[in-house]
């Protein structure tokens, strides 16, 4: 088999890892951080920051990598296009495709020229236009995120400087507020158009600006699914964009639906976990296929939907974490540690114990699970 670069070494991409290992590729991952679960156990592991582009081609090249598939994070996906450019690997996008969807500021740009719903960015005149969001352009999981309802113009200058702390690029854009519930729409594209996808309500506990519970949308209304479903095709003939996975998060509101954000990299936190044990779609697999210049293979009988809810275990309050009571019994599928006992955790989102995975035999217990997750009624935190 080829050898393939994964260019991730969060846990999140260990599914990733996984599949391409249990198909015979000889598999490397690239990454700065040593403690970093991939990191730590697997045979070919390159310690390099890989948005320093030259340096990763040149690996690519001398290691003889057939392959880039990005991981879990952004960055990984826009370096995949910036070596695009010249290796010409399959199922990766160009930059300044990449560039549109994943900056926050450019992609309202977009959003705005072609017509799509997507919350408006608002330029500050005279007095205070509110509600409204004051988020960095170019960050992740939530920092840097602002509300303003009623504030003055110290309010909005404070909002304005965290969010350019969060940013790479020192950057802000100020945009309208929508009221609604947050989604996530994850399709796969062929030829632009939609062969398979998967609609997720998410929810923050902790953190409002961050989602840590989930599950695949039990009765998603079947005219705002139409909705959704032509405004992605719309982006992927827009912008031509090549076979492969396309992630957006909507607000589903009185008024319709909102486009968020859209990426082309697979989300974090397990989300492909999540879909596969709720769906039965090969998620990862076909996340995966694309990038090795193979067609997509969608599973004939995936078998019978499943209760599945996703928790990321955080906490709205920094703690030394030593052990978590529940509250209730339930069915725990699987548990992913991500802090030892005695470490210091800092509040969401810049700190998680775990990801939890629970399973209920039917629809309506899991609504009781999910309703005393989302109260944080779940479990306590034991000193």
């Amino acid at each position: 088999m080829s050898k393939v670069l994964l260019l991730d070494t969060n846990f999140s991409s260990t599914p990733i890892y996984n599949y391409l290992v249990d198909r015979g590729h000889e598999v490397y991952v690239m990454g700065n951080n040593p403690d970093d679960a991939l990191a730590k156990n697997v045979e070919h592991y390159i310690r390099q920051d890989y948005s320093q582009i030259e340096v990763t081609r040149s690996l690519i090249r001398d290691i003889g990598i057939e392959h880039v598939v990005p991981g879990c994070n952004d960055q990984s996906y826009r370096v995949c296009a910036a070596l695009n450019e010249d290796e010409g690997h399959p199922g990766i996008d160009d930059p300044e495709t990449t560039e549109t969807l994943t900056n926050k500021a450019i992609f309202r740009d977009f959003a705005a020229a072609t017509g799509l719903p997507s919350p408006k960015v608002i330029e500050k005149k005279d007095g205070l236009l509110e509600p409204v969001m004051v988020k960095p352009t170019d960050a992740y999981s939530g920092r840097g995120i602002t509300i303003l309802r009623d504030g003055d113009e110290s309010q909005l200058l404070e909002a304005k400087e965290l969010a350019k702390k969060f940013s790479p690029s020192n950057s802000y854009l100020i945009e309208e507020y929508i009221e609604g519930q947050l989604h996530s729409h994850s399709a796969f594209l062929r030829a632009q158009e939609i062969a398979h996808d998967t609609v997720v309500e998410e929810h923050g506990s902790a953190n409002p600006f961050v989602v840590d519970t989930s599950r695949v949308s039990p009765e998603f209304p079947p005219s705002s699914l139409d909705e959704i479903r032509e405004v992605v095709t719309r982006i992927a003939g827009h912008l031509k964009l090549k076979d492969g996975l396309i992630h957006t998060q909507f607000i589903l509101s009185d008024g319709g639906i909102w486009i968020v954000e859209v990426t082309r990299r697979c989300p974090g936190d397990l989300y492909s976990v999540l879909v596969e044990s709720s769906t039965g779609l090969n998620y990862v697999e076909n996340y995966v296929r694309p990038f090795l210049g193979l067609p997509y293979r969608f599973e004939a009988n995936p078998g019978e939907p499943s209760n599945v809810m996703r928790h990321t275990v955080s906490s709205t309050e920094p703690l030394v974490f030593n052990a978590l009571q529940f509250n209730v019994p339930f069915q725990a599928e699987r548990f992913v540690p991500l802090a030892e006992a005695g470490d210091k955790v800092a509040p969401s989102p810049f700190g998680r114990m775990g990801i939890l995975f629970a399973k209920t035999s039917e629809s309506n217990e899991l609504d009781h699970l999910f309703s005393l997750t989302l109260d944080r009624k779940l479990y306590r935190f034991n000193d």
